[in-house]
């Protein structure tokens, strides 16, 4: 089995491989330019990269031989109307800010791809990225009127989580717009959520599920009702396919964060990057460290063997912490630009690279 390591970061897309015991970059594209997303498609094994190229617009590419090389597709769009030079769509509709994420279709659907932007668009290709379509079951959503920014101004989809065992259940994170689901491969969609808390809401609407802060989803693969969401201001845990969530009140050394990996195949372990949230956004006090359950979130340790003392001012970003397929092994990239390996679940941690842009996700890729 060999195993790479994608990194997402604001100045391209980078692979690391593992050689006598060290993690050295043996490879990088996009040099200079923001890589957004990265997804390698477990069907065929082809590798997707989405750039956010600011002025020039988001574009999407695709390499079928490891990254040795790499087409252009089109990106997704938001339908344009006559007035505006195409055909159908809307004559106001928006331009993709950010594509935020991608995800691959399940195994009976080998062409089908999902895409998240921002604005809080759901985009889906059945030739594997030539073409898009916008998801306008869920975009015309009365209450997606009611979405707001997150950290950014307008709302987006940061998590498509694809179900497993039924390819047609898909539960989506908007921030801020809560948690998505459809039943029916995207026909029908229902608002989802309850449990979650805002607490940044008056008491008469904190249990709003439209207004919830979602900051990631995370899918146990092998129990996958199981969904773990790290939010705005807690964490939570479903069992019901996200449905229905319960907060972890135990959570240290605190519950705000981004990211949230879930165990591959034990649904009771997940890991987090704590952080302070709001105007802050640092570590607690200022001491970086991964924090980990393995009792469903009844008790949490906190991972810092390998990891630098205080003071550290890194964060990490929504999809910038991955388990691989075995659950022992994690990686960990942060808006400073530092790059960590962690090992036996993480109670050790090597770090790769400190000298890197900023990261905004790590990926896993296990080959044959």
């Amino acid at each position: 089995m060999v195993q790479k390591l994608y990194v997402a970061s604001r100045k391209g897309l980078l692979r690391f491989s593992r050689s006598n015991d060290l993690w050295v970059m043996e490879r990088s594209d996009f040099v200079g330019d923001p890589v957004s997303a990265v997804l390698h498609d477990p069907r065929n094994g082809a590798l997707f990269a989405a750039l956010d190229l600011g002025h020039f617009g988001v574009k999407l590419h695709r390499s079928g031989d490891g990254g040795e090389s790499w087409e252009e597709l089109a990106a997704p769009a938001f339908p344009k109307s006559e007035e505006a030079g195409a055909t159908g769509g809307d004559p106001a509709a928006p331009s993709v800010s950010l594509l935020w994420t991608l995800a691959a279709g399940g195994a009976g659907q080998p062409d089908r791809l999902w895409a998240g932007t921002i604005p809080g668009g759901l985009f889906v290709s059945d030739d594997l990225g030539q073409s898009w379509s916008l998801v306008e079951t869920l975009w015309n959503q009365p209450q997606r009127a009611q979405w707001m920014g997150g950290g950014f101004d307008d709302p987006g989809i940061h998590s498509i989580s694809i179900h497993p065992e039924d390819e047609n259940r898909i539960a989506i994170g908007v921030s801020t717009g809560g948690v998505w689901l459809a039943d029916d491969g995207s026909e029908h969609w229902t608002l989802a959520g309850k449990g979650l808390r805002a607490e940044y809401l008056p008491p008469e609407s904190a249990n709003d599920p439209l207004m919830q802060d979602v900051h990631l989803l995370a899918r146990c693969a092998t129990e996958p009702d199981v969904i773990w969401c790290q939010h705005h201001n807690g964490i939570f845990r479903s069992v019901d396919g996200g449905k229905s969530f319960r907060e972890i009140e135990n959570a240290r050394p605190s519950a705000f964060g981004f990211a949230v990996a879930a165990h591959p195949k034990n649904a009771n372990v997940a890991w987090f990057a704590p952080a302070i949230k709001d105007e802050c956004r640092v570590p607690v006090d200022q001491k970086f460290v991964v924090s980990r359950t393995s009792d469903g979130g009844d008790t949490f340790d906190v991972l810092d063997k390998g990891l630098p003392d205080a003071p550290s001012f890194d964060l990490v970003y929504r999809h910038a912490l991955a388990v691989d397929d075995t659950g022992d092994r994690l990686a960990l990239g942060t808006t400073t630009g530092n790059l960590w390996v962690g090992a036996e679940g993480g109670e050790s941690w090597r770090l790769v690279s400190n000298y890197l842009p900023p990261i905004s996700q790590v990926l896993w890729v296990s080959t044959e």
